[in-house]
């Protein structure tokens, strides 16, 4: 079972669900606004894709909190999406056992799921 994770007014979540959607393609879908992604789930994503890749550090949320002022270390960072998911990249995409996609690429999820 393919497991999507992000936030439904997010373009690229949308865009990865009707993906998934016109492929015919069942997920389940996991909504960061109603809960809180378990901390080894956020420890794997980061294993899987790096830091850099699974950190926003663009995203309104990373703005409010001032989290450039801090100059965070990858721990520091870690921390933060463990203490709120916004902070992550979205969509997450897990599959196949611990495989991990993050972001929406229309062609590497057509290499991927297709």
């Amino acid at each position: 079972m393919i497991k999507v994770y992000g936030i439904k007014t997010c373009n690229s979540v949308r865009s990865a669900l009707k993906f998934f959607k016109d492929n015919n393609i069942e997920v389940d879908f996991f909504d960061f606004k109603k809960d809180t992604p378990e901390a080894e789930s956020i420890d794997l994503w980061v294993e899987k894709a790096g830091i850099d890749i699974a950190f926003n550090s663009r995203g309104t949320k990373y703005r409010t909190l001032k989290l450039k002022e801090l100059n965070l270390d990858e721990a520091g960072k870690i921390e933060w999406l463990k203490k709120e998911p916004m902070l992550l990249k979205r969509p997450v995409i897990e599959y196949d056992k611990n495989k991990v996609l993050i972001g929406f690429n229309e062609n590497l999820y057509k290499e991927t799921f297709l």
